[in-house]
């Protein structure tokens, strides 16, 4: 057998250009691939919907890979557990409501479960700007990361979507574009982003639910993200709420694109 590596150049574009083709146009685009984007990219394509998830680093899993200060194990309560364990993610009772994981097996089998559901996952692709028409959000603009990282002045291009989810951590960067760039009024009770407060694993977990949602037609938050957006607290190295935030995401899309 030889090989020839200009068939294998060819076979990584061919193959990945048809890809983002295929995608260029989805049910869903989210941004971000940590906890609460995967979830919410298995739950949307086991309904038979189209869903790409842009994550800008070269790595998924978000702030899940270190666990607490890099020991790497989370914690979730038992709402969350029942999402680990549809994932076959292996997991163990600490005590009354408390379940650990292993960080690791958790971001990638988070990510295949999503890919086996039928997601698409693109890395290195930052999205730096939303697609506004008709007081809706219709999709997002996206360029390599690395252009982003370097400030090179190169135009982005366009992904079409019926929703976009910001699943983008404490940053909620697309939320931010909708606000500071667009100036739209985000379903908060200042109309804007409040920003996130220190931690408080508790009460952080409990509002995370409440604060997912859709705060403009079209655009709906999960995770950390949807903490930042609403004001709740941070809540450290406990995952369970970014999980049960993912699921209620797909939820909300759903019902949206009825």
């Amino acid at each position: 057998m030889s090989l020839d590596e200009i068939v294998i150049t060819r076979a990584i574009l061919d193959t990945y250009l048809k890809q983002l083709n295929e995608y260029s146009e989805v049910d869903v685009a989210i941004a971000g691939a940590g906890p609460a984007g995967m979830v919410a990219a298995k739950y949307l394509a086991m309904k038979g919907k189209k869903v790409a998830i842009f994550e800008r680093r070269l790595s998924i899993g978000g702030g899940i890979w270190g666990g607490g200060m890099m020991f790497n194990v989370i914690v979730v309560q038992p709402e969350g557990k029942a999402i680990l364990d549809e994932f076959n993610i292996k997991n163990a009772r600490y005590k009354e409501d408390y379940f650990v994981a292993d960080a690791v097996e958790t971001a990638t089998k988070l990510a295949a479960g999503a890919i086996d559901a039928g997601a698409k996952i693109f890395n290195l692709i930052s999205i730096e700007d939303l697609m506004y028409r008709e007081n809706r959000i219709t999709g997002v603009v996206i360029n390599w990361s690395a252009v982003e990282m370097a400030k090179l002045h190169v135009d982005p291009m366009t992904i079409r979507a019926k929703i976009v989810i910001d699943a983008t951590g404490h940053d909620c960067s697309l939320c931010r574009v909708a606000e500071r760039k667009l100036g739209l009024k985000l379903a908060t009770e200042t109309g804007g982003i409040v920003g996130e407060k220190s931690m408080w694993a508790e009460i952080g977990e409990k509002i995370l639910i409440e604060t997912t949602k859709e705060v403009y037609p079209g655009l709906i938050v999960a995770g950390m993200a949807a903490n930042a957006v609403s004001g709740g607290p941070r809540m450290g190295p406990i995952f369970g709420g970014m999980l049960i935030s993912g699921k209620k995401a797909a939820e909300l899309a759903l019902e949206a694109m009825k």
